[in-house]
């Protein structure tokens, strides 16, 4: 069995062998997920995420530039950490990294994965769709004793259009009207141990899980040590292993839509095209008393 889409994908080669390309757009999405600083807050939101420029400007693919998820791609309006930013934000910080209409644009990070997934759902909810997610990341191309570079990028300002999808994206509004639907699967994107509450580090506002939601860790869909995504056969065991192929729409989840982003990716690979991120996740889902949380 061969990727549904196999051109979201690229390999390290084929990278190598496109950095000539005026029509290629690389930038290294990295952040990092450290504990909230105001401990006033860190019980609601335990994760305060900032963005990893230092290691982008010790080391990075040459020409890649810097996109700043937790800045420039979250919406500054809300006190909910890591929400989606108004696409007329999205739009202005793509034009300023030099996205055009005919942009290749691909994507690493040289922390987790789902910086890179964000960035790519992110793109979509607009309607960009040339964009790819490098196989391996920034470890591979080391590995393999590639050029990196510290010099900054020098893309022109782009002119990017957009054509927004609504369903890329969804409110708890959205989750909560799905719980008792048969017809969507909700799947949680975090490790075993935040699902089912055992985790005391990482609680967000609540202990658990959206009720009827599943758990696929974001974690298992790539080697861990190598970055590379699984052979289309080993996702199709543990996505279909889950029944997504029997629902009619699917919802990811983790604590703020990034972790979440990952899953979505790897769905969207295997040629899904019914899947949407819960934008606000435990963040928001946690917080609110009004909403049910379940616990095995």
């Amino acid at each position: 069995m061969n990727y549904r889409n196999p051109e979201f994908l690229v390999s390290t080669d084929w990278l190598a062998g496109n950095l000539d390309d005026p029509n290629l757009r690389i930038y290294d999405c990295a952040a990092q997920p450290g504990p909230n600083p105001d401990e006033s807050r860190r019980k609601k939101f335990p994760l305060s995420p900032q963005p990893a420029r230092a290691m982008y400007e010790e080391k990075h693919i040459p020409g890649a530039g810097f996109i700043d998820v937790p800045n420039d791609l979250t919406d500054r309006s809300t006190e909910i950490p890591m929400m989606l930013a108004p696409v007329e934000q999205l739009v202005d910080t793509f034009r300023r990294a030099g996205i055009t209409e005919g942009s290749k644009v691909v994507l690493y990070s040289s922390t987790g994965a789902m910086w890179a997934t964000r960035v790519w759902c992110s793109l979509r909810s607009i309607g960009f769709d040339n964009a790819s997610i490098l196989d391996g990341g920034l470890i591979k191309w080391v590995a393999e004793r590639r050029p990196v570079s510290t010099a900054p990028s020098n893309y022109p300002a782009g002119d990017l259009g957009t054509n927004p999808r609504a369903d890329i994206f969804i409110d708890k509004n959205r989750v909560r009207d799905s719980i008792d639907d048969d017809d969507t699967l909700i799947i949680h994107a975090l490790t075993p141990s935040v699902y089912d509450g055992s985790n005391d580090q990482l609680v967000f506002g609540r202990r658990g899980h959206i009720p009827g939601s599943i758990n696929i860790p974001s974690g298992t869909v790539h080697d861990p040590d190598t970055g590379i995504y699984l052979s289309a056969d080993e996702l199709q065991k543990i996505f279909e292993g889950a029944g997504v192929q029997k629902a009619k729409q699917i919802v990811t989840y983790c604590g703020g839509g990034i972790n979440a982003s990952l899953d979505t990716f790897t769905l969207a690979l295997m040629g899904y095209e019914n899947v949407s991120i819960y934008d606000g996740s435990m963040n928001e889902w946690g917080n609110d008393e009004a909403l049910p949380v379940n616990m095995p």
